[in-house]
Parts: C-alpha cells; structure tokens; sequence
C-alpha cells in the first residue's frame, strides 16, 4: 500500500479490495484515468480515495505513468547537542527542509545540499534513509507527482540558521521534541505521517 497525498488528502494505492464509502471512494485503475481521480480528490465529500489494481507492480507504474514526476530530497535533522529537530516555515506550514533534485545529482548528496542550502545548517551527516513521500501538486495549470526522499541527519554544529528567503522559507530554527505536535498543527499530512515513521 502506498500514500499520495493532495492537499491533506490521502490517496491511498492498494492491491488489497477495500469496502468504499461516500466519503472514501474505491477507484479501479483498470476503469478510471487521471481526471477521474483528481476530480474526486477536489471533492469537499470525499475525505480519502482509494485506488485498486490486484497486482502491485502494474498500480504502481499505470498511476505514477499518469503524471510527470519530480524527484527531491530532503532531512529530518537532529541536534545531537540539544536534541532539538530542524523544521523550516514556508507557505504559511511548518516543513522539513527539502527540495529538487539536480540532473545526474546523486539523492543523498542532494538532500544534503538542500538541507544545507535552506536553513544554512552546518556540518550534517546522514545516519539512516526514512520512507520516501509522494504528493500531488499544481504548477502552471498541471498537476505533477512529487516523489521525495527521505534521510535521518544529524549535527553539533550550534552556528546560526539562516533561511533561504529566495526559496520562499521564512524561517529556520531548532524545535524541541515537545512542540513538535503543535507545530503539527499546522504542517502537511505527509509531513506528519514521515515524523511517525521515523523513530527518531
């Protein structure tokens, strides 16, 4: 099973039948196309989508075929010097650092750059891959699937963060372990859902 997420909707890709509901849809891949599926998702009554084919391998390439993707890379970074986590603030959510992937650019070296690149932290190191995200999202009047991946990081460094304001991030700070479910409250469910696989 595998989560796209649009917005702070969940759809959801299963090769095991599902029951369907008003508001949780079950969509048969082999029966429906990419306008189907967004036009559901925009839906203020549908609170999740499930979409179905019996074998794995098949869902994963007809659905991902259905968009152009964009690869990125980012971290969740601790301080193993105050045990606080590294979270940026952008488009009015709270966010871990992260973006596109370059041509030819190796993912781990990516996400190291872009960690670096948006809140200026120094001297991080990559201790373990967390699971990859995948969201949904518009630009210039087409939707494309974003595929991320994900890396545990950590440093001592304790200069100060400086945020990339040209890439939109207002601010990069350290946050304790205990805000970190108030800081929820207004972050992505991707986002969320990475934090709860992480185990940091």
């Amino acid at each position: 099973m595998y989560k796209v997420f649009f917005n702070q909707k969940e759809l959801i890709l299963t090769s095991l039948f599902v029951d369907q509901t008003q508001t949780a849809p079950l969509f048969f891949l082999k029966y429906t196309n990419k306008e189907n599926i967004l036009e559901a998702l925009k839906s203020k009554k549908v609170e999740r989508l499930y979409v179905y084919h019996p074998k794995e391998e098949k869902l994963l390439g007809i659905f991902f075929n259905m968009f152009k993707i964009i690869e990125a890379a980012g971290g969740i970074v601790e301080n193993k010097t105050t045990g606080e986590i590294l979270f940026i603030y952008r488009n009015n959510k709270w966010d871990f650092p992260k973006g596109r992937i370059e041509k030819e650019e190796a993912v781990r070296s990516a996400a190291l750059r872009e960690v670096e690149e948006e809140t200026g932290v120094k001297e991080i190191s990559i201790t373990k891959a967390l699971p990859m995200t995948y969201h949904i999202f518009q630009r210039n009047g087409k939707f494309r699937l974003k595929k991320t991946f994900w890396y545990a990081m950590e440093t001592t460094s304790m200069d100060p963060l400086v945020p990339q304001k040209e890439e939109g991030i207002k601010k990069a700070v350290w946050k304790p372990k205990s805000e970190i479910p108030k800081l929820f409250e207004n972050a992505y469910e991707n986002i969320k859902k990475l934090w709860e696989e992480s185990t940091l």
